[in-house]
């Protein structure tokens, strides 16, 4: 192997001028051969889950970080060889623990490839400790579950270390070396729960999907509560198995679980990732922009008529209609009306940037965090597109693979907290936007109906906008046109 050859994979600006990333799995192991544009890594920034491809072709022979690792931008990740040549391969049996404590001269090359493939794995090799009793058996590697067995594309396998039993409730594994399928660990990811504090039940000591809600439970002294899968603000998009749990866990589902004091009474976690980055926009954004709210309790009865309607339309039948595409339309209708809404504040140009297209965002709490994509131009969109692309936006921020493109340059946003039956809020607005529109849950209420009391879909909406930029007249025409709009949609076709 030619030194020369050997070229370094560092962590590259995902976009936005990020400067860290976490690693959230490595998809490759020494030995694996890489081509062009394969991915190599996939790392958590603060918007999205991103996989980086490889931009050389060749052989790896060392992997450089390991699962949960904060990396820096410009970092080293893994080497690889680009003449195309193999990693030295792997002695064919595992060395006893007394090989181990004294590795022969013969055994330091596969030694050294071990420990790379060990590093890969997330965790560096221990030494045994006395009294720990006998070798574990070499069971037999499943190939569904992660950490384990030939990869997908038929590479080759990794070895590992023949590694002293403990007892089942004192065992410490890497994290990525421990028997789960992919649910499995995206469940524990969610609730914050480390797999390696996980009392594992399953067949050959695999971690189960109950064995995490036990340890979840451990932890938290609460029966754990089957969320509704609302984790995204999509009415009527939410997954019919959802993968986290109760309202207990959402503060700290995106966390990586750092253990319970030692009165048992707390739990600490690091802020980290969508979540800390979240909270420091929050903040930027309460303290720099002048907030108002307006509210407006409206007749929604029409709109959910209009849904029905093409929910059992033949043309509309390979869309996913809700609400909050005709709430979508209603605002851009409204916008048009308005256009001086639509708007920033550059405080280093001392202007005020009106602008002529609509980037409309769709607030989403995900497992990782609360995110903003928006849909790009939603100014042109006919209703079908808009629900065609809120659909999108739905699948997309709850399989984490929302793009840093989708969240950018947002204009104007929607959050339906809705979905969880909340009447009415103040929402935050998004940092660089002027509004953000605020929809509560759509409730059977007695309503006047010209003179007479009649059972109606009533919704209450709430408009928080920054008072730099909007004066309170301007907010509440907005928002009264609106409301206008989803009160008689035959209005959209006039205004519109």
């Amino acid at each position: 192997m030619n030194a020369s050859s050997i070229v370094t994979i560092a962590l590259t600006d995902p976009g936005e001028g990020l400067t860290e990333a976490e690693i959230l799995e490595i998809k490759v192991a020494v030995g694996d051969r890489l081509e062009i544009n394969d991915p190599v890594v996939e790392v958590e920034t603060a918007k999205s889950a991103v996989e980086l491809p490889s931009h050389v072709a060749g052989t790896v022979v060392e992997v450089l970080v390991a699962v949960g690792e904060e990396v820096l931008v410009g970092a080293p990740l893994m080497r690889v060889d680009t003449t195309g040549g193999t990693a030295p391969s792997p002695a064919p049996a595992a060395p006893s623990a007394a090989a181990e404590a004294d590795p022969s001269a013969a055994e330091l090359s596969a030694q050294a490839t071990e420990q790379a493939a060990e590093q890969a794995e997330g965790q560096p090799e221990q030494p045994a400790a006395a009294g720990e009793g006998e070798g574990a058996p070499a069971a037999q590697e499943p190939k569904n579950l992660v950490g384990y067995g030939e990869r997908a594309t038929g590479t080759r396998r990794r070895r590992r270390r023949a590694q002293p039993a403990q007892p089942a409730a004192e065992q410490q594994v890497p994290i990525d070396r421990i028997l789960a399928k992919p649910p499995v660990r995206k469940l524990a990811r969610d609730l914050g729960i480390a797999l390696h504090d996980v009392l594992a039940t399953g067949p050959e000591g695999t971690v189960t999907r109950q064995d995490v809600l036990n340890a979840q439970q451990r932890s938290y002294g609460a029966e754990p509560a089957a969320h509704d899968g609302a984790g995204a603000y999509f009415p009527e998009e939410s997954p019919q198995a959802p993968e986290h749990l109760g309202d207990v866990m959402k503060t700290t589902r995106d966390q990586p679980f750092s253990g319970v004091t030692s009165d048992e009474r707390t739990t600490r976690v690091p802020i980290r990732s969508v979540r800390k980055r979240t909270a420091e926009a929050m903040v930027a954004s309460a303290f720099t922009a002048p907030h108002v709210t307006v509210f407006n309790e409206i007749d929604m009865t029409g709109v959910t008529r209009i849904v029905s309607q093409l929910r059992a339309s033949r043309e509309w039948a390979d869309v996913k209609v809700s609400p909050l595409a005709v709430i979508a339309k209603a605002l851009l209708v409204a916008i048009r009306r308005n256009p001086e809404v639509n708007a920033s504040w550059d405080e280093d140009a001392q202007e005020i940037v009106y602008k002529h297209y609509v980037n409309l965002g769709i607030a989403a709490a995900t497992p990782r965090g609360l995110i903003v994509p928006n849909l790009k131009d939603a100014h042109l969109m006919t209703l079908r597109e808009l629900a065609e692309g809120i659909g999108e936006l739905a699948r997309t921020a709850r399989a984490g693979r929302t793009s840093l493109r989708d969240t950018r340059d947002g204009t104007i946003t929607i959050t339906n907290y809705g979905v969880f039956d909340i009447d009415s809020g103040t929402p935050i607005l998004n940092p660089g936007e002027s509004a953000i529109l605020g929809v509560g849950a759509i409730k059977e209420k007695p309503w006047v109906v010209d003179g007479r009391i009649e059972p109606r879909r009533v919704a209450t909406l709430s408009l928080s906008f920054d008072h730099r930029l909007i004066d309170g007249a301007l907010g509440a025409e907005l928002l009264r046109d609106v409301s206008a709009v989803l009160e008689d949609p035959s209005l959209g076709l006039v205004w519109g």
